[in-house]
């Protein structure tokens, strides 16, 4: 009897055990919601991780993988991809284990997390790996047999095309997903897909998408509200049936044949106008469309024939320059002005294009450039690196024609007894830094603005063109990275590299 008592005491200890361990889960889960609603990331994304860590103990999946998923968001929202992916990898280990549990398989659970790996591919730019993740997406979203899921898939495929360039995927993906309700006259969803897919496109930064999906919205807007306007109509024209029908009963139980006539004839005249202003409604939006649709191809004419211009334009002026006087200043800042213009043109048409990483020692290669940077430098102007000895994977020509260019600018500004520094920085698991900063002369407020601008001023070409600092902002878009002037530094100048890895 003592034996039994304490084993139904044993139970109870370990129900109420689970029970505090759900409630303390579920209390984190909410708390981890509110933290990212209010945009304190680094505590959400703690709080989602314990909260991860105790749904699994208790076998709670759903809310696992959940937790799992919008933690590894956050991980890779601030770069750290490593432990986004060892986060995913875990919660795929946490599904097997239930599926083989339960004997039942799970692929609206794998759907989420392959779909957060799909867009961390994306954001690295790792087309055959985000390509490999899209086709399993399908394959979870067939199996699990659910709707929501299959609209969700077509969302993902279009937002996935467009930003690989894959226009025509992209445009196929987006008739599947509209056509299935313009079959059914459901506008109100077609409306309703159209805003979603502008809204994930803005959220994704995917410019090819917002724009797509945008035109497309407008030419359906205006086809729809013609569609509602001869709906309109034919109300009217029912309605106003009804009320002939209506005033004929009356006009037959008082036996008046004139006011059955009058009736008639006011009935038809009020027809008649609305048949006119209907017409007039539809031949608007008819003009409406067509000066639209003519509008945007005069537009995307005249961007063809500038880009054309600016690529050829070497071309174009090389044979009148090599006939004048080579010596002269301004012959030389004009061959120099267009060698900026074809790298500037070069860089942005090859933007989206993965460039080769080479791992190299920071010091060293840091070092490298400041020797050669000596050699513009006004006297008694010291040059410091401080970098560490550590290999990082970097683009070596296009990291070399950045900062050379951002040491010799300094060097130029930079007066007699001055101090020029090139620092290296660890700013995470995959971000680093190159600082370059002078104690010259520093920029001008006026002139930050439009600093990596290209054109952003009228400028006398031989005394520079200007194109330096675009030219070098665009080749740290290539890197994945940015170029920036840091405007709290008031010593002189101070120009920060950060680029992801």
């Amino acid at each position: 009897m003592k034996k039994s008592l304490c084993i139904i005491i044993a139970l109870l200890y370990s129900l109420n055990d689970s029970l505090w361990a759900q409630n303390q889960a579920d209390n984190q889960l909410k708390q981890a919601q509110a933290s990212l609603a209010n945009k304190e990331y680094i505590k959400a994304r703690a709080l989602f991780l314990n909260a991860y860590n105790a749904f699994a103990s208790s076998e709670q999946y759903e809310k696992a993988t959940e937790c799992g998923v919008r933690a590894a968001a956050l991980y890779h929202r601030e770069n750290y991809f490593k432990e986004a992916f060892d986060l995913l990898r875990g919660a795929d280990q946490l599904i097997a284990a239930g599926e083989q549990k339960t004997h039942k398989a799970r692929p609206d659970l794998r759907y989420a997390i392959v779909k957060e790996r799909l867009q961390m591919y994306t954001k690295l730019k790792n087309s055959v790996r985000a390509d490999e993740q899209l086709t399993r997406l399908g394959e979870m979203a067939k199996a699990s047999q659910n709707d929501s899921l299959l609209n969700d898939l077509l969302y993902t495929q279009a937002n996935h095309y467009y930003t690989f360039g894959m226009n025509a995927k992209g445009d196929e993906a987006i008739s599947r997903l509209i056509g299935q309700y313009k079959s059914n006259k459901q506008y109100d969803k077609v409306d309703e897909c159209y805003h979603t897919l502008i809204d994930i496109a803005r959220r994704s930064g995917n410019a090819g998408l917002t724009a797509r999906t945008y035109e497309q919205y407008i030419v359906w807007t205006d086809s729809v509200r013609a569609l509602k306007a001869q709906d309109e109509l034919n109300a009217l024209k029912q309605q106003c049936a009804e009320k002939q029908a209506t005033i004929e009963e009356k006009e037959s139980s008082l036996k008046g044949r004139q006011y059955i006539i009058i009736g008639l004839c006011l009935l038809s005249g009020l027809l008649a106008t609305l048949l006119v202003l209907g017409g007039i409604v539809l031949i608007r939006f008819v003009l409406l469309t067509r000066q639209q649709k003519r509008t945007i191809a005069v537009a995307n004419e005249h961007n063809e024939l500038k880009s054309s211009f600016i690529r050829n334009i070497s071309t174009q002026m090389s044979p009148t320059l090599e006939q004048l006087d080579a010596s002269h200043p301004a012959v030389r800042a004009l061959k120099e002005f267009i060698t900026h213009i074809e790298e500037l043109s070069e860089l942005e048409s090859h933007l989206s294009e993965p460039c080769g990483m080479q791992e190299k020692n920071i010091a060293t290669f840091c070092e490298a450039l400041v020797q050669e940077a000596e050699l513009k430098k006004q006297e008694g102007v010291t040059l410091t690196v401080n970098a560490p000895k550590l290999s990082v994977p970097i683009q070596p020509d296009l990291l070399k024609h950045v900062l050379l260019h951002l040491l010799q600018n300094a060097a130029f500004y930079t007066p007699a007894d001055g101090k020029i520094t090139l620092d290296f920085k660890e700013r995470g698991a995959h971000t680093h830094q190159f600082i370059v900063s002078d104690t010259g002369c520093g920029i001008e407020a006026e002139r930050r603005a439009g600093l990596f601008k290209p054109f952003a001023e009228v400028k006398d070409l031989t005394q520079g063109d200007g194109l330096g600092l675009p030219i070098c902002a665009l080749m740290a878009t290539r890197m994945n990275g940015t170029l920036t002037l840091d405007e709290g530094y008031t010593k002189g100048a101070r120009f920060v590299l950060e680029l992801h890895t």
